[in-house]
């Protein structure tokens, strides 16, 4: 399993041909596959390349994020 920092995060934005990746408590997933990600983009309130462990407590959803594949860490 591969350890991102947030400078490797940043690059994972679902654009330009990279993957969509989020950071969540820890835990990197990819959400490049879901059509809550368009281009990086889930519903205009979050872009992928980030950490939304302090943002998703304002989610009005429950934690979906667990759902996505895994693909490393967050150090």
């Amino acid at each position: 399993m591969r350890e991102f920092t947030l400078d490797d995060l940043k690059q994972m934005n679902g654009r330009d041909g990279n993957p969509a990746y989020v950071a969540y408590e820890g835990t990197v997933y990819d959400v490049t596959e879901s059509s809550m990600w368009d281009d990086g983009d889930h519903m205009g309130a979050h872009e992928a390349g980030e950490d939304l462990t302090v943002a998703h407590d304002d989610a009005p959803h429950d934690v979906h994020i667990v759902d996505f594949p895994v693909v490393g860490t967050l150090v």
